[in-house]
């Protein structure tokens, strides 16, 4: 058994995000339906679109007509979950909105993914991750050398909402198991954004440089070999990076470089050119020193590494033969993940009775975690990242740090979006009396997440067997870079090196050099992943009445974060590579700059290529959607379209019926109207910090609002309230805090 099996999910939407999103639930033995129009899914043709509707039967069914919505309606009557990525008024035009069906059927979750936000002049855009990455800022987020937006090839926003959108239906049943009744709840292409690019600001402090796309730390940055080859180093930490000086043979010349960034790039630069990039990586790994080769994804997803971490699977296909794809990114020590097949069309949709309304019971205040207590070892992103999604879904999380601070503090506003919501606890581990003290509160808690490196759990005395043996009860979801299993999982690892060897950075670079993602790709993503398989495992516990172990890794997001372009099989189409500062896929694919900011712009169609040249006064050609990006074609919008103000052409294109839409910095992205109109961000007070500017959250509730209660917490602010909140007594607490346990 797993956590969703008997849960039946009906899945009207297309594309990216929703088919994700009930993948992950389908993996966990949900049945889901899938509802396609006469038409098909609109990325039928992706190879991806094999891995996102895995485990589902697919049925046709035209909503315009009374009969197919009849069947619709009838489906949903009989399902736990619907799931809808509708722009907005559609569902509504059609009945099928969050208010009318679950006021028809009270027992149901009603879960709206649409590609934008849920209301306002961009709303209605077709869906296009170009667009999105532009509205949101995170074009202009990534490393440049020059002053333009960045075409991400890799859909980060959309997978992101997609995680966020499985944990989000996750909770509201979880909340449903303890109330008796259902909700609906919203999780747009902009709350995915927020969460794979936070927005941040502390408004007393500028504002952080761009990035370059090497990367502009040098402790943390891309390097060459002798040999032409390129690989990262991983030093984010001083002592890792003073490792890789005394491999360098360089001791004696790191206190005064520590500070001294561009020198520090330049001698690196000019000493990793004396030799290959593979002798470079042997010496600094024998001196564990983090660093990885870049290579291809294909190559990658082929290699060993994953095989021996179990994330690669193969399944027959009736027309393509053997298809390849990612497992499941989680490992659920009692209720496993599983792929039983590739999707399936079936002819008829099934006839799902329909479900009466549970009684309705009393249920915690607040967002549909109320009353879920989590103690949260993990630090920097991926750990300390997924105890803050579960805070905005009203958990009561703990930020548990040792005297010497998450590492990441000095991260300053990224520091603050990562970790706000929870209360602070200032705890030494190594102290036997801090160990004691944790394995009391574990008693009392339902879920504990780290991201030690393999085996420190155990030589701490914190392992699961550790945490069972106190509370049967305990979710204990532990993260690490490479999985618990190979030549490579004892390994310390950080996001770039998974997208070094994992193949984002070859990808994003195309036939140039490699480029770092300014997004934390890897690390934004396990934690929407562990805080989704965290809300998972307390949905199994409310079968089971059991907790369990799960385990994830940055190199599981590696693939799960590229999972439609990992989609294998013989004479697979390529995937869209990017290059140096790139901005689209194609002349009618991609970002331009008018006199006073930038504009995307996408046309698909013959129609929409001629509107593009009527409006702009420009030749098209014979073969226009086959211009490539930076040929003739794209050359002579450009000039055209720098002639004119951004809001006159995006006008005049729109009304051309041609997809468009600003392309946003940072700073505008705070203050944007439609943005604001959609709740992107909120403003808020840190205590000590002052005025902050960060995201509002990363899903809606309409009966179970969730949202921050707090700002984030200083080293151990709160530690004696939450000792006095676990029932620790007040003379224990004074007696840890005088021997310095506790402080």
């Amino acid at each position: 058994m797993s956590a969703y099996r008997g849960v039946r999910i009906v899945d009207f939407s297309q594309g990216v995000a929703g088919p994700m999103a009930t993948m992950l639930l389908g993996d966990l033995e949900a049945e889901v339906v899938k509802v396609e129009p006469p038409g098909g899914d609109r990325m039928a043709s992706h190879p991806g679109y094999l891995a996102w509707n895995r485990n589902k039967q697919v049925v046709t069914l035209d909503l315009e007509t009374g009969e197919g919505l009849a069947a619709a309606k009838a489906l949903v009557a009989g399902a736990d979950v619907a799931l809808f990525d509708a722009a907005p008024g559609r569902l509504e035009a059609l009945g099928l909105d969050g208010a009318n069906l679950t006021a028809a059927y009270p027992h149901l979750v009603h879960a709206w993914m649409p590609p934008y936000g849920t209301t306002g002049v961009w709303s209605d855009l077709p869906a296009h991750h170009s667009l999105l990455a532009g509205l949101t800022g995170v074009a202009f987020r990534q490393g440049a050398w020059s002053d333009a937006p960045i075409h991400l090839v890799i859909p980060i926003c959309w997978y992101a909402q997609a995680v966020l959108g499985a944990g989000a239906i996750g909770a509201a049943l979880f909340e449903r198991s303890r109330s008796g009744r259902g909700q609906a709840l919203t999780v747009s292409g902009l709350h995915g954004s927020a969460q794979a690019a936070p927005p941040a600001l502390v408004l007393s402090e500028p504002p952080l440089p761009r990035g370059t796309p090497p990367g502009a730390n040098p402790r943390y940055r891309l390097y060459q070999g002798s040999d032409g080859e390129w690989f990262f180093l991983g030093t984010l930490f001083t002592g890792f990076y003073r490792k890789a000086f005394e491999v360098l043979g360089l001791e004696d010349a790191f206190d005064a470089l520590e500070a001294d960034m561009l020198a520090a790039r330049d001698l690196l630069e000019g000493m990793f050119l004396t030799r290959t990039r593979d002798e470079w990586l042997a010496a600094l790994r024998a001196n564990d020193v983090p660093c990885a080769p870049v290579g291809s994804r294909e190559a990658w997803f082929a290699g060993a590494a994953v095989a021996e971490g179990g994330l690669r699977l193969v399944l027959p296909h009736p027309e393509l033969g053997e298809v390849a794809m990612p497992a499941p990114p989680v490992k659920f020590g009692a209720t496993p993940a599983s792929v039983r097949a590739l999707p399936q069309v079936v002819g008829e949709a099934p006839a799902w009775p329909a479900k009466g309304a549970d009684p309705a019971r009393a249920a915690p205040a607040g967002g549909p975690l109320a009353g879920v207590r989590v103690l949260n070892l993990g630090t920097v992103i991926a750990g300390a990242y997924a105890g803050t999604i579960l805070a905005q879904l009203g958990a009561d999380v703990i930020k548990i740090e040792p005297r010497e601070a998450d590492m990441f503090r000095s991260d300053g506003s990224q520091f603050l979006a990562y970790n706000r919501g929870t209360r602070g606890l200032g705890l030494d581990l190594k102290r036997p009396e801090g160990r004691d003290l944790l394995l009391d509160l574990v008693r009392g808690a339902d879920v504990v997440i780290d991201n030690y490196r393999l085996g420190v759990r155990g030589r701490l005395g914190i392992d699961y067997a550790a945490l069972k043996a106190v509370n049967p009860r305990i979710v204990s979801c532990s993260i690490n870079a490479y999985g618990e299993t190979g030549a490579r999982a004892a390994l310390p690892g950080f996001d770039p090196l998974l997208q070094a060897e994992g193949g984002m950075m070859a990808a994003q670079g195309g036939d140039g050099d490699p480029i770092l993602h300014t997004i934390a790709v890897n690390d934004i993503a396990t934690a929407a992943t562990v805080a989704s398989a965290v809300v998972a495992a307390l949905n199994a516990r409310e079968r089971t009445g059991e907790g369990q172990e799960v385990l994830t890794s940055l190199m599981a997001q590696s693939l799960l974060f590229q999972s439609g372009e990992l989609v294998t099989y013989d004479g697979r189409p390529p995937n869209d590579l990017g290059g140096v500062d790139c901005l689209g896929v194609s002349a009618l694919h991609r970002y331009y700059a008018c006199t006073d900011g930038w504009i995307g712009l996408v046309a698909e169609t013959a129609d929409a290529a001629q509107a593009v040249g009527r409006v702009l006064g420009v030749e098209i050609g014979e073969a226009p959607l086959a211009e490539p990006r930076d040929g003739a074609l794209a050359e002579r919008i450009a000039a055209a379209l720098a002639e004119w103000i951004r809001a006159e052409a995006l006008a005049a294109l729109r009304s051309a019926g041609v997809a468009a839409a600003p392309v946003l910095r940072g700073g505008e992205a705070l203050d944007d109207d439609f943005l604001a109109q959609n709740g992107f961000v909120e403003g808020w007070a840190h205590p000590r910090l002052g005025p902050m500017v960060t995201a509002k959250g990363y899903a809606e509730f309409s009966r179970t609002p969730g949202g921050f209660r707090r700002p984030t917490p200083d080293l151990g602010q709160h530690s004696a309230e939450v000792l006095a909140d676990y029932g620790i007594a007040p003379d224990r607490i004074a007696a840890l805090m005088a021997a310095g346990a506790v402080f």
